[in-house]
């Protein structure tokens, strides 16, 4: 599931070729990904507009659509990403989604699209149909990005209730961006439970915490992605520890599938 570096990554691309475009057509036709609205309904808000910035807070990423105009929320769902067209369909941005299995013109999974007049095309290819595209979208709930979360927001973020420490770090509401690949690696280079209290965490704990959320958010960015990072490739059944090697062990917690190094990170 696409998580911060990866949305990063997309509104990269709508920052690198989307903006500035006039658009003159819009494909929103599928009501699952576009709903609540009909169709036709988003394409009346944006004919004539074009996107003018390209923002992004933990998961979630929207456009400007300038003075007046409503902000074009697009969710990546599991497994979306952006591609954009270039008007004579020889050239595609779209970060590694076609890396390995690119034919021109192959855009069966489209969802959504907007259409540029000068003939180039800015899609939401999702083959999962799990992505989400809406106007205006509600960012205000969100909690601080956490790429760059200050030290007393995330040790506010961590410092009420008794929830597992897992289920915060995954509270959007509390930090934006971490999802369960993301929190798997930062607690383990902690080396805390995952389903520790945050009201048992000491302060090394939390402080040990986020040093590893911004070097495994860092790494991830700079990477290309979650699976690059070190702990991913040993989430599995009778895998070991790459650090201790140890048996990798395995729960559910905050209703996500989580795996842990069953001696460092012992409860």
């Amino acid at each position: 599931m696409p998580e911060l570096p990866e949305v990063e990554s997309a509104r990269a691309v709508i920052e690198r070729a989307g903006l500035g475009r006039e658009i003159v057509g819009v494909d929103d036709s599928d009501t699952y990904v576009c709903r609540p609205y009909l169709p036709g309904q988003i394409r009346d808000a944006l004919v004539g507009r074009t996107l003018v910035a390209a923002h992004r807070r933990g998961k979630s990423m929207w456009c400007d659509t300038g003075e007046g105009g409503p902000e074009l929320g697009i969710h990546l769902g599991m497994s979306g990403k952006i591609v954009i067209a270039a008007p004579d369909g020889s050239e595609i941005d779209g970060g590694d989604y076609w890396e390995g299995r690119r034919v021109h013109g192959d855009y069966r999974w489209s969802r959504f699209a907007l259409t540029f007049a000068d003939g180039g095309r800015l899609m939401l290819v999702d083959p999962r149909r799990l992505g989400r595209v809406r106007l205006d979208p509600p960012i205000a709930s969100l909690g601080p990005d956490a790429a760059t979360v200050t030290p007393a927001q995330f040790r506010a973020a961590l410092a009420r209730g008794t929830a597992p420490v897992k289920a915060r770090l995954l509270d959007q509401e509390a930090i934006a961006g971490i999802g369960n690949l993301l929190a798997d690696q930062i607690l383990w280079a902690a080396r805390v439970n995952p389903g520790r209290p945050v009201d048992e965490l000491s302060a090394d704990d939390v402080d040990r915490l986020l040093r590893a959320m911004r070097r495994a958010v860092g790494s991830a960015l700079k990477q290309g992605g979650v699976h690059t990072l070190g702990l991913i490739p040993y989430r599995f059944a009778g895998a070991h520890c790459p650090r201790d090697g140890a048996p990798m062990a395995k729960s559910t917690v905050g209703g996500r599938t989580s795996w842990w190094c069953s001696v460092e990170q012992a409860f």
